[in-house]
């Protein structure tokens, strides 16, 4: 399976970004996907996962009410809605499919390009 991420960009403190990560290859639909970031000098981190039929998320509680998960599973695609967005959610963000059941990176692949959110103050 072969992963784009796409949607990132600047916006002020407060504001929303809908990132996208089109799959390509794989059975999608039996996939547990899962969003990460990666800030400068920092290691890469879990930011949000849902289950193949969509019915069950996670989150970090760095981003539990502000962010959500979903996907369309017809169009082999994973979404993050980001609301309220902070200076600390900058970063670059990634998908992948989860490999292994555990929340670190990993267990998590393969991974396509990330995405780039900078949020300004």
């Amino acid at each position: 399976v072969q992963l784009q991420a796409f949607g990132g960009g600047l916006v002020q403190a407060g504001g929303s970004l809908r990132l996208s990560c089109a799959a390509s290859g794989g059975t999608f639909r039996t996939y547990v996907m899962g969003w990460f970031r990666q800030a400068p000098g920092k290691e890469r981190e879990f930011v949000a996962a849902i289950s193949g039929s969509g019915g069950t998320t996670y989150y970090a509680g760095s981003v539990k009410g502000r962010f959500t998960i979903s996907r369309d599973n017809a169009k082999n695609t994973v979404y993050l809605q980001m609301n309220s967005l902070k200076p600390e959610d900058t970063a670059v963000y990634f998908c992948a499919v989860q490999r292994r059941s555990s929340w670190r990176p990993t267990d998590f692949g393969p991974w396509g390009q990330g995405t780039q959110v900078t949020v300004s103050s």
